[in-house]
């Protein structure tokens, strides 16, 4: 088993005691409290600030077989510039793209402030010997790639294997350099509150950047409820260590509204240090139009078509 990384305020694991006592979640408690949140409103002001944040937050994505540079190009182009006709719109995140289109994105994103984010380590399965999977992570990293998003070994993890997760997030890590690295969960796979806990805990002590809960290619992707779980794994980590972790929910975030609702989320679990991009992203793919959709309303009074905008 790889030596646990020197994480602040100690927080270094010996797993497989620690892992099996991290507690049960409270299943009602957690429907409840994040039902509760989500019927919160805001007021117009603050409507427009998180609608605003939001697009700051947006990793703007695209996974698909059919994925060409040109895509790439179009789809970089709309992130930094998402409403040509309001330049008081900010630029997204990130761009997420597949490895062997990460020098189309570089390019096109260079000197833009938005960052290049690639998938790795066999997405979405992560079903591959690990030297294939570090190999993919050092390649993207040398193409340019600021971020890399990993998956976990959901058979691994659920046949209670958890040295061997642990491990392969260490060496990610290691291979990462200085690109940051998003550790995803699958959480439609883990099955149950319990296990989405206990393996964003994993994550955080070998040394993730960001936990996330979803590649986006499953029916199940991020939830509310699942999101607030991951997100009281994050306080208590950073109570404990000082330690602060970034969390992305991703797939099935479609809607300003839901947007709204994650960081309001956000906002009442964390606090407002983590409401900034570097410790925050929405996974999005159809979400920044109807977000566009929302500031022109509340800017003008008047929903404005959907034909306006770009298809991503």
């Amino acid at each position: 088993m790889a030596q646990a990384p020197a994480l602040p305020g100690g927080f270094e694991l010996p797993l497989e005691p620690r892992l099996p006592r991290i507690g049960s979640v409270d299943e009602v408690g957690v429907e409840e409290r994040a039902a509760s949140l989500a019927r919160r409103s805001i007021k117009k002001d603050a409507k427009l600030f998180a609608l605003d944040l939001a697009i700051r937050m947006m990793d703007l994505t695209t996974l698909e077989g059919a994925d060409t540079p040109g895509k790439v190009a179009a789809i970089c182009s709309k992130a930094m510039r998402p409403d040509p006709a309001d330049p008081a719109v900010p630029s997204v995140a990130a761009v997420c793209v597949y490895p062997n289109l990460v020098p189309t994105a570089v390019e096109r994103l260079r000197g833009s402030g938005v960052k290049v984010a690639s998938v790795a380590t066999a997405f979405p399965s992560g079903q591959a010997p690990l030297d294939v999977k570090l190999r993919e992570v050092e390649e993207v990293v040398e193409m340019g790639a600021d971020e890399v998003d990993m998956v976990i070994d959901r058979g691994a993890f659920l046949s209670g294997r958890y040295a061997k997760v642990y491990d392969e997030i260490v060496r990610v890590k290691e291979a990462c350099g200085e690109a940051h690295l998003k550790v995803i969960l699958e959480v439609a796979e883990l099955g149950t509150y319990d296990n989405v806990r206990r393996a964003s805990i994993l994550a955080m002590a070998a040394g993730a950047d960001f936990v996330k809960t979803s590649t986006g290619k499953l029916s199940g992707a991020a939830t509310l409820p699942v999101t607030l779980v991951m997100l009281e794994a994050i306080r208590d980590v950073h109570e404990e260590t000082g330690r602060k972790v970034g969390m992305k929910p991703a797939g099935g975030i479609r809607q300003a509204k839901q947007a709204v609702q994650y960081l309001v989320q956000l906002h009442e679990t964390l606090g407002p240090d983590w409401l900034t991009p570097d410790l925050y992203r929405l996974g999005a793919s159809s979400l920044l139009n109807d977000v566009l959709m929302q500031i022109r309303k509340e800017k003008t009074g008047r929903y404005q078509s959907p034909d306006y905008f770009t298809l991503d």
